[in-house]
Order: structure tokens, then sequence, then C-alpha cells
């Protein structure tokens, strides 16, 4: 019964610092996630001028004129579905040229529950970079 107890223990203890190194390898903060996946096209300011931006057929759109562009709101939902792929624009987003990063997102570290989760904090963290 103890080895049962032990071995338990150990195996729980052994899962739990894996998932923990993973949750702090893994970005999910929507800062964090821009920086990671957007930037290099969008800029480090997202207004669309990353060091990639020149080598694009369709120019990176400039994310803090996002609220702009949709009569002064910021529409997160259509965000939170351009990112997962679940809406096409048109333009560049969502074919060779800009990635879709729902599916990615989803399959970090095989941690399906936090896609969404890194999908809807990186639409928010647009949010909060718009400008007036």
């Amino acid at each position: 019964m103890r080895c049962t107890v032990f071995g338990s223990s150990f195996l729980l203890g052994v899962l739990l610092s894996r998932s923990i190194g993973t949750a702090q390898t893994q970005p999910v903060e929507g800062s964090v996630l821009y920086k990671s996946y957007c930037a290099s096209c969008h800029g480090t300011e997202a207004t669309g001028d990353g060091p990639m931006a020149k080598s694009l057929k369709v120019p990176p759109v400039d994310l803090t004129r996002i609220s702009a562009r949709n009569g002064g709101t910021f529409p997160l939902a259509r965000v939170s579905r351009v990112i997962s792929g679940e809406e096409q624009l048109p333009g560049g987003h969502g074919n060779r040229d800009m990635p879709v990063w729902g599916p990615v997102f989803s399959h970090v570290d095989a941690d399906q529950d936090l896609g969404r989760i890194r999908i809807d904090n990186l639409a928010r963290y647009l949010g909060q970079i718009q400008r007036r």
C-alpha cells in the first residue's frame, strides 16, 4: 500500500512539474502572444511595419486601428474568429502570407484547452492597444 501511495504521489508530482514547466514556457498572455506570433509582420507597435512586412505580397494592416475601421467599436468576437481561422478576411489574413493562429494555439504541447484562452487573450490585447 505504501508503495502505491508513494508511486502515485511521485507520478502526480512529475506530472504537475511538467504542467508548470509547460505553462512557463508556452505563452498565454496576450501581449506575449502578440510579440511571439504577430510582431514580425505587424510590428512591435502593431502598426503594420514589422521586419517581415516588406517581403509580403499583402501589407500587414495597422492593428491599432481596428476600432476606427469598425465605427469606433472593437469587434472582439470577430477578431477572435479571424485569429482562430473561423472567419476569413479579404486580403492577407488566413492565406499563405498570413497564418491563422487558432490551430497552432490549440496544439502547443498538446494543451488544446488553452487554445481558446490564447485566442481570447490575444484578441483582448488587440482591443487594449486601439488608438482613438
